[in-house]
């Protein structure tokens, strides 16, 4: 009976200290930004991002570089993001997402454009 117990006592200190598997980068392929420009109110882009369980409870974080403004938001019940609330950005603008669930970040940056996005298109000195 005690060796169960010190086996089990084990397999918990283990489990605390192992690492948690990576949450996969953003995938370019699956953003979508809907841009809008009126005269009155400028240049907006609005992102959403589909379901993906390796997000569930994480907070996405999508700054526009060349403005210096962003957005955030808690994943939806559906583990999708958005649509957030409009990002003043127009097309062209390098644009880093950044997915933060508990204890890790991970982060794609891309050249803006409408709808999906180019997995091919870096931003320079990020």
């Amino acid at each position: 009976m005690r060796l169960i117990a010190l086996i089990a006592l084990m397999i918990g200190l283990g489990a605390c200290v192992t690492p948690s598997i990576p949450i996969p980068p953003p995938d370019p392929t699956e953003m979508t930004f809907d841009l809008t420009s009126t005269p009155d109110t400028g240049s907006y882009a609005v992102f959403s991002y589909p379901p993906n369980q390796n997000y569930k409870h994480a907070t996405v974080y999508v700054f526009d570089v060349n403005n210096g403004g962003g957005v955030f938001h808690i994943a939806n019940a559906d583990d999708s993001f958005g649509p957030l609330q409009p990002l003043p950005a127009v097309a062209g603008d390098q644009v880093n997402v950044a997915i933060e669930s508990a204890d890790q970040t991970i982060s794609r940056c891309i050249i803006l454009r409408q709808g999906t996005q180019d997995p091919n298109a870096y931003c320079a000195g990020i």
